[in-house]
């Protein structure tokens, strides 16, 4: 078990964690949650013994061998599968001591250990987690220093996962990853041995992969049984029993300070007055739960084009003469939807990229509608924002000449209104930055959006966000991302970007994960007219459930609304004293009135509830 006693962390004069206290079960597999900025990174670097909390511990089992990522990649001339063997320090240490040991006892105590350890099956093992993180048997031969940022960060992810630590942390393992390697991470830390405690904003690997969430909000943490689904719904119903907790208290607070107010000045009742005043110093206000009203994702429609938007006719692209892609044909229309899928350095960026006129082809041809207006998101974007600079000043000069209104409405469709607009970009979140970038390749309303692994630095709620954002927008959507929900519930057609070519993939996301991770093979061809059919029916289908789920959640949200108001009014009817200032004065009739008027909503509310959730098993079971 690991137990986290009353953390403490101040840094800069704030409280980033303030008497945290959990207990995490043994084996656990735990998805530390929060918005960005929370202090999630702060207490795994606690978790570490990286960072001396102000106060508190952390507490786990005597020889718990702890695994972490570290900050710096990995670098040099050692080969990625050298580095993954170099990381069992133990195996290492006994094959050297397997060549110079001549005592005949001690060297069949360094083999059995060996065998204990599985250490001569450990190089097929490293090879194996290369290969699922997107190193292919050359890859693994190279150098490091041959290989970017990104693909060092996953050698350092691969070297961590062959350690086996008993405790294994991760912060946003997958932010250097694609797709197809996430895929594969989850499905290698499903069947992972030891504990893990794991930073992430993916929802199906929340889902899939972590049997409790411990969500950190205010500097506190609170741990809830289950994935990230059945943590909303109990995060669902716990605010609803602090707004009920909240208005009894809010109701009794009212009566208290009326009772002061009445009865201070009064020599007969000052004792009981004071003694009331001092009730109400000492009552503990219960806080509603936060909700960021600021977290907004709206996209400008564009005005309509005439299909297609663009045309490639076996067109070719690369870069310095060398293509990288060919043969490609390919339509975008105004109302599609595409998502771009295969391992990184397979071409998607370069396919993305010509689509965004950044790239000429080489070869073939490419038309595109005149009038086409085009935003391509890149995480460049991000890095390259002027720290200096506030969200304000950026938008001000690409949008020269527009009067501060316009400025100021394009600022607030992505939630920078108020002092959210003149806060130096230095001080934002990265999920703040990532919104000012879309903001600002949005404000020409463009007719095609091109979004390259925008999620990046975007919390669950900011993801659900932009997928309502996208499903909103009304010009076309090209999608590069290896967020699979985001994917799931935005795609409705498929590129499959692999062997130096892009083509539509036929089959639905279920079958592409399946063929990643060898469950089956990919779809037979079907013609044309078919593809078409399969992806109008599988648009209206996400849309038809999409609405269900949000008809479930309405209903959801209505029921809780109802047992808050129910309470307050049923206290009113047996605590008049203590009702509410909304329900003072009223009469018992007319107090059962209204409670009527409510249970009746109640039931309505109940039935859609109960209807909705059948259509949404019935959508589970045809999809099944």
């Amino acid at each position: 078990m690991l137990t986290i006693n009353g953390i403490t962390v101040r840094l800069g004069g704030r409280a980033i964690l303030e008497r945290a206290t959990a207990s995490l079960p043994a084996k656990s597999r735990v998805g530390l949650i929060g918005r960005n900025g929370a202090g999630k990174s702060t207490l795994m670097k606690v978790m570490i013994g990286q960072l001396e909390p102000d106060e508190g511990s952390i507490d786990m089992p005597r020889r718990t061998r702890v695994g972490y990522i570290a900050q710096e990649a990995p670098s040099g001339t050692a080969t990625p599968f050298d580095t993954v063997l170099a990381a069992d320090t133990e195996r290492a240490e006994l094959l050297i001591a397997s060549e110079t040991e001549q005592d005949p006892d001690k060297l069949g105590d360094i083999h059995e250990r060996l065998i204990a350890i599985d250490a001569y099956t450990a190089p097929a093992r490293a090879a194996r987690i290369l290969i699922g993180l997107g190193f292919d048997e050359e890859m693994q031969g190279q150098p490091l220093d041959s290989f970017s940022g990104g693909w060092k960060m996953r050698v350092a992810l691969a070297a961590l996962l062959f350690s086996e630590p008993d405790l294994l942390l991760l912060d946003e393992p997958s932010n250097h990853l694609d797709l197809e390697a996430t895929l594969w991470l989850e499905n290698f830390l499903r069947a992972y041995p030891g504990q893990l405690v794991v930073i992430s904003h993916e929802r199906d690997l929340l889902n899939n992969v972590v049997d409790n969430i411990l969500h950190l909000e205010g500097g506190k943490v609170m741990l809830y049984a289950g994935g990230y689904d059945s943590f909303e719904r109990q995060r669902a119903e716990r605010a609803a029993q602090l707004a009920a907790a909240k208005a009894s208290q809010d109701a009794q607070r009212a009566k208290l300070q009326d009772y002061v107010a009445r009865n201070s000045a009064r020599a007969s009742t000052a004792k009981q007055a004071q003694s009331r005043a001092k009730m109400l110093a000492r009552m503990q206000p219960i806080a509603a739960l936060a909700e960021d009203h600021t977290l907004a994702f709206d996209f400008p429609s564009p005005d309509e084009l005439k299909p297609p938007l663009i045309t490639l006719d076996l067109a070719s692209v690369g870069y310095a003469d060398k293509p990288v892609l060919q043969r490609l044909n390919l339509r975008i229309d105004p109302d599609d939807r595409i998502a771009l899928l295969g391992r990184n350095g397979n071409g998607k960026t370069t396919l993305a990229r010509l689509l965004a006129a950044q790239l000429s082809p080489m070869a073939g041809a490419m038309a595109a509608s005149g009038k086409m207006r085009v935003g391509y998101f890149t995480q460049y974007q991000v890095e390259e924002l002027d720290g200096s600079d506030t969200p304000l000043a950026h938008m001000t000069r690409v949008m020269e000449g527009k009067p501060q209104g316009a400025v100021r409405a394009q600022l607030g469709r992505f939630g920078f209104s108020g002092n959210r607009a003149t806060t130096q970009v230095a001080k934002m979140s990265g999920g703040e930055k990532a919104r000012l970038a879309l903001a600002l390749i949005t404000r020409e309303a463009p007719h095609l959006l091109i979004l390259d692994e925008p999620t990046n630095h975007l919390d669950v709620d900011a993801r659900e966000a932009l997928v309502q954002a996208l499903n909103g927008f009304e010009g076309a959507v090209v999608l590069v991302s290896h967020d699979r929900h985001m994917l799931e519930l935005t795609a409705d057609r498929l590129v499959l970007v692999d062997d130096g070519t892009a083509r539509e993939y036929d089959g639905s996301m279920d079958d592409y994960v399946d063929m990643i991770l060898g469950k089956g093979p990919a779809k037979e061809k079907m013609s044309k007219a078919d593809k078409k059919e399969d992806r109008k029916a599988a648009a209206a289908a996400r849309e038809a459930a999409a609405k269900v789920k949000k008809e479930v959640s309405d209903a959801e949200a209505d029921l809780a609304k109802y047992e808050v108001v129910l309470s307050a009014i049923d206290r009113a009817m047996f605590d008049p004293q203590g009702a509410a200032n909304e329900y003072k004065g009223l009469t018992m009739s007319e107090l059962s009135q209204r409670r009527g008027k409510i249970v009746a909503a109640q039931e309505a509310a109940e039935a859609r509830w109960v209807a909705a959730s059948e259509a949404l098993e019935a959508f589970g079971a045809a999809t099944a």
